[in-house]
């Protein structure tokens, strides 16, 4: 049995995202030039600035997980990304900050 067009186009498009994943964490997270901290760093900024909210979280949590960034950094983060990317998005981010905080403290 053959392959219909669709089949075929919807493998292909899977194997370029995973691909495109494996090469975000095998070779994009893993440069000399920069930490991991520095990493994350960025990819906040660009998440809040995009107003990515539901990829926002596990990035926190990794962050305060892992020791990257303790609560008092993160609160300063919230300050710091309000000011350039909007009190809208900064109130979200800050509702995200204090539940991953609590959650954190409670644990």
């Amino acid at each position: 049995m053959s392959d219909s067009i669709d089949d075929l186009d919807r493998r292909a498009r899977s194997l370029e995202f995973g691909m495109a994943v494996e090469h975000t964490f095998a070779e994009v997270w893993s440069g000399d030039a920069l930490t991991i901290r520095d990493r994350r760093l960025l990819l906040l900024g660009l998440l809040v600035a995009q107003g990515l909210d539901d990829v926002i979280a596990p990035q926190l949590d990794a962050a305060l997980r892992t020791g990257e960034l303790t609560p008092s950094e993160l609160r300063e983060i919230v300050v710091f990304l309000t000011h350039y990317a909007g009190w809208p998005r900064g109130a979200k981010l800050n509702a995200q900050v204090e539940d991953l905080i609590a959650r954190f403290m409670a644990a």
